[in-house]
Order: C-alpha cells, then sequence, then structure tokens
C-alpha cells in the first residue's frame, strides 16, 4: 500500500501548525475521515480494515514520524504523533512561503480577504470562486496546484480574515458540488 500520500498530508498540517503557533517538541493529534484516508491510500476499506492497514504506514514512516498511535472510533481515525514528528518537520522541512505569509497576514486584525487573494496572486495563478449562501465568503485555489493543491475558504469576520484549508475531495464532501459562482 502507497502511504506516501497520507504522509505528504501529515507533514503539510503539521508545517502549518507550526507556522501559526511555532515549533514546540510535543505531541500531536490529527483526526481524518475514513473517506479521506481511503483517498489517500486509493483504497476502499470499511473502518476495522483501514486500521489494520494504517499498521503498515505506522511501521513504514516510524523513521519520520516516530511511533504513530492511531485509534478509530466510528469511521473518525485519531493520529496521536509522537514529538518525533514535529521534530522531523522543524528538522527537515523549510516553511513554505506562501503560507508563511498567508498565517502572518491574517494574524492582523484589518486584513481584507483583498489582501489575502493578493497574497495567493504573488504566490501562483489563482482562481476565487464567491461562496453564496454558505459559511464562508470565498473559495480560493491555484489553478495548478503550485505552490499547493489545497482549497482554502476565506471569511470575513468584522475585519479579521479567516481560513479553512481542505483537500480538493474533502472541500467537495464538505460543500457539496454547484453551490459556487465563478469570478476571476
Amino acid at each position: 500500500m502507497d502511504y506516501d500520500r497520507l504522509l505528504k498530508n501529515i507533514l503539510d498540517v503539521i508545517e502549518e501548525e507550526q507556522v501559526k503557533l511555532g515549533y514546540r517538541s510535543e505531541r500531536i493529534r490529527l483526526y481524518y475521515p475514513l473517506r479521506s484516508l481511503n483517498r489517500f491510500l486509493g483504497s476502499r476499506l470499511h473502518a476495522e480494515e483501514m486500521l489494520s492497514a494504517l499498521e503498515g504506514f505506522r511501521r513504514e514512516k516510524r523513521p519520520i514520524l516516530g511511533d504513530v498511535d492511531i485509534s478509530c472510533e466510528g469511521k473518525r481515525f485519531c493520529f496521536d504523533i509522537p514529538p518525533e514528528g514535529a521534530d522531523y518537520v522543524h528538522a527537515h522541512l523549510a516553511p513554505d512561503a506562501f503560507i508563511v505569509e498567508l498565517v502572518g497576514a491574517v494574524a492582523s486584525h484589518g486584513t481584507s480577504i483583498q489582501d489575502v487573494l493578493d497574497i495567493f496572486r504573488r504566490h501562483g495563478r489563482l482562481h476565487v470562486e464567491k461562496m453564496e449562501g454558505e459559511d464562508f465568503d470565498m473559495l480560493a485555489y491555484f489553478e495548478d496546484g503550485v505552490p499547493d493543491a489545497f482549497r482554502y475558504c476565506l471569511t470575513d469576520e468584522g475585519g479579521h480574515v479567516i481560513y479553512h484549508r481542505y483537500t480538493e475531495d474533502d472541500y467537495k464532501d464538505i460543500m457539496g458540488t454547484g453551490n459556487a459562482s465563478t469570478s476571476k
């Protein structure tokens, strides 16, 4: 089984957390729905089968993440990553310039959605959709997946922009299809 897509997502999430909160050698818990794990692994496993399959992930990725504890409740999986995982990201991955700039911008009050979209434009070819009738104001992502392929849902909360980032498939699951009108 190929675990590389799952590992990349875990490392991306840890990297984003370290950009937001700073590096600390500490345990990190990440949660994934079964559907997402099946997409990462290219499988169609039930929860019990997935838990067994993830034993291979634990063994194969131990040199990078340490001895990850994986548990399941219903169709929700918890990856309890020991400090070695945070240490690996800190020591081996340079923070992505886009994420550093984005996190810095949204940490400040007075940043507008337009300011955030300008950050996207500086880092790649931007696709923007206005989100009507949703919990978010805008969807933004890089058309060619560079520097990343995440979908960013942006909201202006009274002069403070927040974002949520999803894989493309998770975004489709959460939002459904056809709920946005395209603009550039």
